[in-house]
């Protein structure tokens, strides 16, 4: 590491912040500072998308990931895929009824306030645990570059300066600056893997692809684990990859409030499928990437590398391999892409704040230049929680973006299968919703805490979904034939939904 690279980190971080700024225009109302008024383009959309959902838990993990294993993870974005096609037609039609700002107004709608703020509340938590994994995720290079130089920072001081300049854009730019600066980032860090991989290439004296086979490494599927326990057998994967997409990008406030602000529902459509197609080849680029490494690190243990887990192998290669002013440039990327999830994540947090929880229960109408302030101060409130957070993941052992993975599939499970009772269960109402997804939530839970292991967790949603299903059908046998369709209007009393013309 020379100081180029510093030089280059310090200018990219700085230019990514004014970019978004640049690019946002000024921001009139809440509509305009959560959605960008509809007006956004559906493949920067699309781009954004992928950035947020990958960002630095791709470019730092999945090689680990590939290096410890084989190219099996590659089956779950075939299930992403297969959900994202599940959201484009069975849930985007219902947002785009109306002025939906985010994903759990339509709960709102069917069932009543309380089960609308249950979920944003749930969303509230569970974004704030799975992207504090991933802000952590982007202070690991970080670390080891300010180490190579002898500077002994700590990883909070490194995620504190990482989400004051993310704060800043956001605060100011609202969703404008957040898809047009995760346009940038994703470009870099894919550059960034792609100039890894033919860097590695070429100074091996072997075949990385035929050495990998020779280990194994390059199963892509896997007919032959427990299907229970093993989170990338074929059956797991598939099933798991497609309800995880599903609840992540139709149940999920930071992907669907870009969806909505597209310009029409055609255009959202695109963006969600396509960016499953884009995943995927981000997947193998950077899952090939480790196995390169394999080749590279001559097959060597974490361990034996002297590095703490599998995350560090990418990083490691990155500040010792590259050549300057590349290396700078990836690492700035990969911190930038991290940058990119919080920034989406505070300005979900925010619109979630704003329209689920605040706009439903104190039921006052602010003025737009109030209602914006408001806003405002829900990103900054959220961005300084993020940071403290993201502490508490610096010491665990797991590729991070499992354990990611892990945490957000604790409640996906319960969110989609609130939405799936909502439109397939006629007779469901808000008591029989939140008490199945409480239990959901709990089971889940229990499992993730006190049974690690026992079940994969690409089997988390579809466990979830099942539980809220099941029970709440079985709640709603109580009720007479005439309760409320799904699309029910907001309810007069909390509890109760009631019919509305169309």
């Amino acid at each position: 590491m020379q100081t180029i690279d510093l030089v280059v980190i310090a200018v990219y971080l700085l230019a990514s912040a004014w970019l978004g700024l640049r690019l946002s225009g000024r921001q009139r109302d809440v509509r305009d500072y959560f959605i960008g008024s509809r007006q956004l383009p559906w493949w920067a959309v699309c781009l954004s998308v992928v950035a947020t959902e990958t960002s630095a838990l791709t470019v730092i993990s999945v090689p680990g990931v590939a290096y410890l294993g084989n190219v099996t993870f590659l089956q779950v974005a075939v299930g992403y895929l297969i959900g994202r096609v599940v959201v484009a037609f069975l849930l985007l039609p219902r947002y785009y009824r109306g002025e939906m700002t985010t994903a759990y107004a339509y709960l709102g709608l069917r069932f009543g306030r309380g089960m609308q703020g249950t979920a944003a509340v749930t969303f509230l938590f569970t974004r704030l645990l799975a992207d504090g994994v991933r802000l952590f995720a982007a202070a690991i290079p970080m670390k080891i570059i300010l180490d190579s130089l002898g500077l002994d920072t700590s990883y909070f001081v490194i995620v504190a300066v990482l989400g004051v300049v993310t704060i800043l854009y956001t605060l100011v730019g609202g969703i404008r600056a957040v898809v047009w600066v995760d346009v940038l980032q994703m470009g870099v860090y894919v550059v960034g893997g792609v100039v890894s991989l033919v860097v590695i290439a070429t100074s091996l004296d072997v075949n990385f692809l035929a050495v990998a086979a020779d280990a194994g490494k390059t199963q892509f599927l896997d007919f032959t684990s427990n299907p229970v326990s093993a989170p990338y057998a074929t059956i797991t994967a598939l099933v798991g990859g497609a309800l995880l997409s599903t609840a992540s990008h139709g149940a999920d406030q930071i992907i669907v409030q870009r969806l909505l602000g597209c310009r029409s529902l055609r255009d959202a459509q695109k963006a969600v499928i396509v960016s499953g197609v884009v995943v995927f080849v981000q997947f193998a680029l950077f899952l090939t990437v480790g196995l390169a490494l394999y080749s590279y690190f001559e097959a060597a243990s974490v361990a034996g590398l002297g590095l703490n887990s599998s995350d560090e192998l990418f990083p490691v290669f990155i500040v010792e391999g590259l050549p300057a002013g590349l290396a700078g440039l990836l690492l700035a990327g990969i911190m930038a892409a991290a940058m990119s999830t919080l920034s989406s994540s505070l300005s979900a947090l925010s619109s979630s704040t704003m329209a689920d929880l605040y706009q439903q229960f104190s039921r006052r109408t602010l003025p737009d230049a109030q209602a914006l302030r408001l806003s405002r101060l829900f990103t900054l409130g959220w961005g300084l929680v993020f940071v403290g957070v993201a502490a508490f993941f610096t010491g665990t052992d797991n590729p991070v973006v499992e354990l990611g993975l892990s945490v957000a599939s604790l409640t996906y499970g319960g969110l989609l299968g609130a939405f799936f009772l909502g439109l397939w269960v006629r007779r469901a109402r808000q008591r029989d919703a939140i008490l199945a997804f409480a239990v959901a939530v709990a089971t889940m839970s229990w499992l993730f805490l006190f049974q690690p292991g026992l079940i994969g967790f690409t089997w988390y949603t579809a466990i979830g979904t099942g539980i809220v299903l099941a029970l709440g059908y079985l709640l709603s046998r109580r009720h007479p034939d005439d309760s409320p369709s799904a699309d029910a209007g907001t309810p007069d009393a909390p509890g109760e939904a009631v019919d509305t013309p169309r």
